[in-house]
């Protein structure tokens, strides 16, 4: 029985580092709303997890649900740079645009709508 349980402990683990632990892991999501237009995504953002890096398939409005701290790693020079968010903060993306590594710095995870215009 301790076996057992010690296995499925540790298998639990290695599923969590692996989803959650590699950077550019895929990020939580559930799609809020979803017409020929619009397509709304709530992404949760976990401490230390990064998200992928990704070309901009739409234009975007990105709505900051929680204060946010994140570590930006540029795609091409490479160069780190920390921003802060606040909640209700409202961004814009244009289709095309690189969308870097954004890591989670703070020590809970935080939460964005991303708003993508289809037409």
């Amino acid at each position: 029985m301790k076996t057992i349980l010690l296995s499925a402990i540790a298998g639990s683990a290695l599923t969590l580092i692996g989803v959650f632990g590699i950077a550019g892991a895929e990020l939580p999501k559930k799609i809020k709303l979803e017409n020929p237009k619009v397509r709304v995504t709530e992404v949760t953002y976990q401490p230390g997890v990064a998200r992928e890096r990704y070309i901009r398939p739409t234009d975007q409005v990105i709505v900051f649900l929680d204060d946010s701290k994140y570590r930006r790693t540029d795609s091409q020079t490479k160069e780190k740079t920390v921003r802060e968010r606040r909640s209700g903060d409202v961004i814009w993306h244009d289709k095309g645009e690189d969308a870097p590594v954004l890591e989670n710095l703070g020590t809970k995870p935080y939460r964005t709508l991303v708003i993508e215009l289809l037409k």
